[in-house]
């Protein structure tokens, strides 16, 4: 008996320590669409710790408002004060409309506000305007901004 509880023990203990690590890595990379929200163009498969670690570094201009530069708040302002563990609302907590906004000659107007309703709108809002205002100053270095730079082949 004494021995059943030990490995109970060792066991649940290897489950806490395994249980850690992967909550640690799940910011590593992060898919841009899901089962809620499936991209139509592809997955993208971005990585928060690139963003975050290397490229905040390296970069440090472009990255003057912290995590800020891309997590902000209803009024879209930049949060503040946020830590790598910090606890964020996903992007579809705000922009609740999957795809991209109507578009053509019969879609409606939308103003800006409208189209950053729509999740991906909201997405190539943040990080298009990032990767350009990276490849103008740091040219020839290119950040992607088209669709098929970031999008996957749907096979």
């Amino acid at each position: 008996m004494r021995k059943k509880i030990t490995i109970g023990m060792i066991v649940a203990a290897a489950c806490l320590f395994l249980a850690g690590g992967i909550y640690a890595k799940v910011g590593d990379t992060i898919k841009l669409a899901g089962k809620d929200c499936p991209s139509t163009k592809g997955e993208i498969q971005f990585s928060h710790k690139k963003h975050s670690e290397d490229y905040a570094k390296q970069y440090a201009d472009l990255y003057a408002k912290g995590c800020g530069e891309c997590h902000h708040d209803a009024k879209g302002q930049p949060t503040k004060d946020l830590k790598a563990d910090s606890k964020v609302d996903a992007c579809m907590a705000c922009h609740k409309k999957c795809g991209e906004a109507p578009k053509g000659k019969d879609a409606p107007k939308l103003d800006a506000k409208a189209k950053l309703e729509y999740l991906a709108e909201a997405y190539h809002a943040n990080c298009i305007a990032c990767h350009k205002d990276f490849n103008k100053k740091y040219a020839p270095k290119k950040a992607p901004v088209t669709c098929n730079d970031c999008h996957p082949k749907k096979s």
